[in-house]
């Protein structure tokens, strides 16, 4: 019993010792943290994650603010240091020095006080407020998933979120509203498509081929996430939705709807002539004979739908609860979500050069790539009087109420010259 109770005692003993020097060293024992978000907010959260851990929070400070160096793991001597905070605040003085110097200098000089950046990044606040505004009810707007919470919508209406992780970049793209210029970006920053003259990455974007970029293979979107992620996939997409810089671009809402009409009716186009247009005819037409079978024979024989057909097609009920509306002429706030993901950047289409020149910046990606800009065949904003002037004026204010929410939200005014009121 003797040895026994030692060999107690002595175990004891050394217990006690070992939590002493546990408490007494805590510091050194492997970085070990409980909480590590407390120390950094861009730790590793999971293995796929893992370059989450790059710092997208600097690309939106302001010039005058001093580059700074997160490390994943932070020890209590080195933010306890005192003369880092001090040299900080020695920089942060000296760039506002510089700052001043530089502004006094174009003042001299008779060049405009403000830059283009000041311009816009206001002019970004404004469009972002609008979207708070409305999406809040503070402006007495009630639509479909204002108040919804993101982990309530569909994956299948996530669809238009495409993800890249490279440069954590989130993309919300809107059809008719130079998105093929804008995926060729996100093909180019992604890797995704071999040249096959190079047999590399394509790296211009306005070489990457318009007929492969809307390929949905070539994209990672928040729709995809359940097959690669499983349980933990909406976990992820809130993360990414934190850290991740978002974007998307919009358009006059009325505009766009000409812009979809006449791409997609206004010439022989098989699918659209069997899935939509055929139906509009069938409708609406009042054609004694059989429709013909293609877009072709159709258009040959100068059977097409017309405008009006198309507005009354997108104003029918059947339309509507069929849930058949094309991604081409849904509504924004049903492909992008605004009330639940907060927008970085939110460009128009109007704007679409100064805007793409300022996000290519905000991004750090300017000297990666540019914008394909080039020539484009765009629907003019001025045609919108000509192509309602034969719709009826209670037709066009219906059709102004089912997109009303995108007017609101993105800050487009109400077309008073088609509503007459």
């Amino acid at each position: 019993m003797g040895v026994w109770r030692g060999f107690r005692v002595a175990f004891t003993l050394g217990s006690l010792f070992m939590i002493l020097m546990i408490f007494v060293y805590w510091d050194d024992i492997g970085n070990f943290n409980f909480y590590p978000q407390k120390h950094s907010k861009h730790g590793t959260l999971h293995a796929e994650c893992c370059n989450w851990t790059m710092i997208r929070q600097s690309q939106f400070q302001s010039t005058n603010s001093s580059p700074t160096t997160t490390s994943i793991t932070v020890s209590t001597t080195t933010a306890s240091s005192a003369p880092i905070p001090d040299q900080d605040h020695a920089d942060k003085q000296q760039n506002k020095d510089k700052l001043e110097q530089m502004r006094k200098k174009t003042l001299e000089e008779g060049e405009p006080e403000s830059t283009s950046f000041s311009v816009d990044d206001k002019e970004q606040e404004v469009r972002k407020q609008m979207i708070m505004d409305v999406c809040s009810g503070k402006n007495f707007l009630e639509f479909p998933g204002r108040t919804q919470a993101f982990e309530q919508i569909p994956n299948r209406e996530l669809d238009h979120l495409i993800v890249d992780d490279t440069h954590q970049i989130i993309y919300c793209y809107v059809p008719k509203v130079a998105c093929t210029n804008w995926k060729r970006v996100m093909v180019v920053l992604s890797q995704s498509l071999i040249s096959p003259s190079s047999g590399k990455p394509y790296t211009d974007p306005g070489a990457v081929p318009s007929n492969l970029v809307h390929n949905s293979s070539l994209h990672l979107t928040f729709a995809k996430f359940w097959r690669h992620y499983g349980s933990l996939s909406r976990h992820l997409m809130t993360v990414k939705l934190q850290h991740y810089t978002k974007f998307l671009f919009v358009r006059d809402p009325f505009v766009r709807l000409i812009s979809a009409f006449r791409n997609k009716f206004g010439r022989p186009n098989e699918d659209f002539y069997k899935e939509f247009g055929s139906v509009m005819l069938s409708r609406y037409s009042n054609l004694s004979e059989a429709l013909p079978n293609t877009a072709a024979e159709a258009f040959a024989a100068g059977i097409k739908p017309t405008f009006h057909q198309f507005i009354k097609y997108l104003l029918d009920p059947e339309t509507e609860a069929d849930s058949v509306f094309n991604e081409h002429w849904r509504q924004v706030y049903r492909l992008c979500h605004p009330c639940q993901v907060k927008y970085d950047f939110i460009g128009r289409l109007e704007t679409l050069e100064s805007d793409a020149a300022h996000l290519l910046k905000l991004l750090k990606v300017d000297n990666l790539l540019h914008f394909p800009l080039g020539a484009r065949n765009r629907t003019a904003a001025s045609w919108e009087e000509d192509w309602f002037a034969q719709i009826p004026l209670e037709t066009q204010r219906e059709l102004y109420r089912l997109y009303e929410p995108d007017f609101r939200l993105f800050g487009y005014p109400k077309p008073d010259r088609v509503l007459h009121h």
